[in-house]
């Protein structure tokens, strides 16, 4: 059986819609939001280089033609008017970058919740979800420092706290960083794990 034009070019190696649709898969989500969208671009470049980048509308067109479903509505519903209040929310290093993250993403997370403003809540955990995917990838990327992907491995964590438990999270914050595993984890500390 011979593959589809869409899938292999004439050189045999996978065309973009078909890198696309394998790291689609790949994630093993029965849909497909921002997040995840998100992610995939990020696979692409990571696994593919530079030639791979593209845009989340194609990405997301290539996914709908594969008959994989996309829910793009939260984004939608809250494009324009909150979007700004996401940029540069994901870029953390160390763990007090990641700390500062949080506490950000929860402030959003309350005012639009107070302000009932369901789809961009959604929005912040959206994100927070991508932000504990990033952490995930990295710490699970031999190729990475093995400090780093500890670093990393302890933000997934935090996200994952956060996003099942908002209210106690920074309570058990507290508590996990006076803990013995941390200590020795991290004998410096929230500002010295770089």
């Amino acid at each position: 059986m011979s593959p589809k034009p869409h899938e292999e070019a004439s050189h045999g190696s996978p065309t973009k819609k078909a890198q696309i649709v394998e790291v689609a898969r790949s994630l093993k989500k029965a849909r497909f939001t921002p997040a995840e969208i998100e992610q995939i671009r990020r696979q692409l470049i990571a696994r593919h280089g530079d030639q791979a980048k593209t845009s989340p509308d194609y990405i997301v067109s290539v996914l709908q033609e594969a008959g994989l479903r996309v829910v793009m509505s939260t984004k939608s519903d809250t494009e324009g008017r909150y979007e700004e209040e996401f940029d540069d929310l994901l870029h953390f290093s160390t763990l007090d970058e990641a700390e500062m993250c949080i506490i950000r993403l929860d402030e959003l997370l309350r005012k639009f919740l107070g302000e009932d403003e369901r789809p961009a809540a959604e929005r912040v955990r959206e994100v927070a979800r991508l932000g504990k995917r990033r952490a995930e990838m990295i710490a699970r990327n031999h190729k990475v420092d093995a400090k780093k992907r500890a670093t990393k491995e302890e933000i997934a964590h935090w996200f994952t706290i956060w996003l099942e438990t908002p209210d106690a999270f920074f309570d058990w914050l507290e508590v996990r960083k006076q803990s013995p595993e941390f200590q020795r984890s991290f004998p410096l500390g929230v500002t010295g794990d770089e």
